[in-house]
């Protein structure tokens, strides 16, 4: 166990390539938590991020031979998982449903309620997410990476297959989307422009800046379906 828990990513990828089959899993486990946290904080729906999760996770699964260490291999994983849940809002987008009522639900990863909110920051919440869904997908998925979840600008775009200026730019017209989409809850929640930042009430982790990685979203997953991603899916 010991030996395993020293072992780097690499050698774990490598590990279950060779046909180790407890390697992936512990691979897995050493990111779940943050991958998890992408998918949620990026599709908002706690449901369709545990089957992009699965599908992200069946495509690393079936993609490691294929990794050529161009990358860090969790900068591989949350490529899959960021273009996982891309294509889960493309196909949504596609075929829309009629949403139900987002009241207090029992999934929220123990198996208990969500702590009751005043029905103020209860709307609050609601109206934030639904401009985060309003986004582009490209600036949503730039903003949850930088801003939610705190990862440096150059890490984002080597995730998004970008260039630095483009997660910049890209940053930038969300914030400004938001700015107008949250001006009516100013001053509690949307900074002013020259702010560049938009804090966002309900979503953990919003920055001004690029600070390290945040860690500590829990996560669950049980299904596997999709095909490989190549490693510059």
């Amino acid at each position: 166990m010991g030996g395993r828990v020293a072992a780097t990513d690499l050698e774990l990828l490598r590990a279950h390539v060779a046909g180790d089959r407890d390697a992936f899993a512990e691979l897995f486990h050493r990111h779940r938590d943050r991958l998890w946290a992408v998918a949620l904080r990026t599709l908002g729906d706690r449901e369709e991020a545990a089957d992009a999760l699965q599908d992200a996770l069946l495509s690393a699964h079936r993609a490691a031979g294929r990794f050529r260490g161009d990358s860090a291999v969790t900068t591989w994983l949350h490529r899959i998982v960021v273009n996982a849940s891309l294509d889960r809002i493309r196909r949504r987008q596609a075929h829309p449903t009629v949403p139900l009522p987002d009241g207090n639900r029992a999934e929220d990863g123990t198996g208990g309620l969500e702590p009751a909110a005043p029905a103020t920051d209860h709307d609050t919440v609601l109206v934030v997410r639904e401009a985060l869904a309003a986004l582009p997908l490209e600036q949503r998925a730039a903003l949850v990476l930088v801003d939610v979840q705190g990862y440096p600008v150059a890490e984002v775009a080597r995730i998004l297959g970008v260039a630095e200026g483009t997660v910049k730019s890209r940053c930038a017209r969300g914030r400004a989307r938001l700015a107008v989409l949250l001006g009516h809850l100013r001053p509690a929640v949307v900074g002013t422009p020259s702010d560049h930042a938009v804090p966002i009430t309900g979503v953990p982790g919003v920055t001004p800046g690029n600070p390290g990685p945040v860690e500590g979203v829990g996560s669950g997953s049980s299904r596997y379906r999709r095909d490989a991603n190549q490693e510059d899916t």
